[in-house]
């Protein structure tokens, strides 16, 4: 069940229009582990055969080689996505590595539109040389005899073995985009804010960073106060985020390679809910400096304070959209909290949110076109969807014990935060509401994510 944190509340005195807080018990190295709950209906058949130089055993994910396993990744990636209906490895009784060694019948009598194959070989010290092919199993009858059509992709690729792991996410990415027209999101990361808490122990915060699987966590800052509103930078190397450490609210910017972090913020009141424009030269925050709850921009460069919002209202939650002339924020400003959009050129204000009597933590789709949102119907919290032309809005989750929603660069999908089997997880669902996901922690619970822009 959501609940407000008491001390946030006491601090920030923002009341309901804030981000709910989960304050949970979690171990700092716990793993997520993606787990589809719902896919699509005819999930487009495809087939990753076992790499030539790995092993074909990938099923113990605890061992060193199994992590490394390309096939597997992708396999997993793949299914995951909930858009492909991915062929049992057991059930492939063929090997080949490269398109040349492709029998299409057998493949097409296995049911499989689509094949990856590849091969794996020492490159140097510590290096490998990895290529692979996309092949379309029909493409060649579709062309006739002689025809090369099949053949949707392939590349080659030098890197350390250490990066193995990075290379196939990039190689399901391509995968991706090549058979749905969509760039991937398997190379993105995923910031999220831990609670540690343990009896007769004051509870200990933890900004953590994993890749979009859940795999490979480590910890930025740990600390006894709490942490909070974690934001990705547009380059995905630097996180902005709220920490109380020093007893009140401050902004800080940690370097996510390095973990080097600077001060941004630490006026009297509240520093809250930082929000990166879209060319990296800017923070939208939440400050109280001037009385009420407003939004302001901070330019990083001269560190010029600007005030965004005026009047007795809390406004709070900025996001900018996608062309950095405008904002969302969330406001009370007309009684309850709704969401507003405010032109940075001329200062105007209009609402945006009109279904029921509370809509907050919203942020626009990498096209603009449409918000995503926190939706509270009868007591309920679920994550909406509204298109800014039509108006239309749709419920993307129904559980009823929501936050923190926060969208894909691709569009495709939204993280957020929610409870299953008594725990704090992280859920995905796709923004047409066909696909849905659970990253539950082993032994804990985490809130609060940031999805990660394309990373290079």
């Amino acid at each position: 069940m959501i609940r407000q944190s008491k001390r946030f509340l006491q601090r920030c005195a923002v009341l309901s229009l804030l981000t709910y807080l989960f304050l949970f018990s979690v171990p700092s190295q716990a793993e997520l582990n993606l787990e589809l709950t719902k896919g699509i209906d005819r999930a487009l058949p495809i087939a990753v055969v076992p790499f030539a130089g790995q092993a074909r055993d990938a099923s113990n994910s605890d061992t060193k080689q199994a992590q490394q396993n390309i096939a597997a990744t992708i396999q997993s990636d793949l299914q995951h996505s909930g858009r492909f209906k991915v062929t049992d490895p057991q059930s492939i009784k063929r090997f080949p590595h490269t398109a040349d060694g492709i029998n299409y019948r057998y493949w097409q009598k296995l049911g499989v539109d689509d094949i990856v194959v590849g091969n794996v070989e020492p490159a140097g010290i510590g290096k490998v040389k990895v290529s692979f092919d996309l092949i379309d199993v029909y493409g060649k009858a579709k062309t006739g005899p002689g025809g090369s059509n099949y053949l949707l992709a392939s590349k080659e690729f030098v890197v350390k073995k250490s990066d193995l792991r990075r290379l196939a996410h990039h190689i399901s990415d391509i995968v991706y985009k090549e058979l749905t027209g969509k760039a991937g999101i398997f190379s993105t990361r995923v910031a999220y804010i831990v609670v540690q808490r343990t009896q007769g122990k004051p509870p200990q915060y933890l900004l953590e960073v994993s890749d979009f699987d859940g795999y490979d966590p480590h910890v930025l800052l740990h600390s006894d106060q709490p942490i909070m509103s974690p934001a990705w930078s547009p380059d995905g190397k630097e996180l902005a985020y709220v920490s109380f450490e020093k007893k009140h609210a401050e902004i800080y910017v940690v370097d996510v390679a390095s973990g080097k972090r600077r001060l941004v913020t630490s006026y009297p009141g509240i520093n809250g809910a930082p929000a990166w424009s879209p060319n990296g030269k800017q923070l939208a925050v939440v400050l109280s400096k001037g009385g009420n709850p407003r939004i302001y921009t901070i330019d990083l460069a001269t560190n010029k304070v600007t005030v965004v919002t005026r009047g007795w209202s809390i406004d709070t939650e900025p996001s900018w959209a996608p062309d950095g002339k405008s904002l969302l924020f969330t406001s009370d400003r007309g009684g309850s909290p709704q969401i507003y959009r405010v032109n940075l050129a001329n200062g105007k204000i209009a609402r945006m949110s009109f279904n029921g009597s509370y809509n907050a933590s919203a942020s626009f789709a990498p096209d603009g076109q449409e918000i995503v949102m926190l939706h509270k119907n009868g007591g309920l919290f679920n994550v909406a969807l509204q298109n800014l032309h039509t108006g239309t809005f749709n419920l993307l989750t129904n559980l009823g014990q929501d936050q923190s929603p926060t969208m894909a660069p691709n569009g495709s999908m939204v993280m957020y935060a929610t409870r299953f089997g008594g725990r704090g997880v992280l859920a995905v669902a796709s923004t047409d509401g066909r696909v849905q996901m659970r990253l539950p922690a082993r032994n804990g619970d985490v809130q609060e994510p940031a999805w990660s822009p394309f990373l290079s």
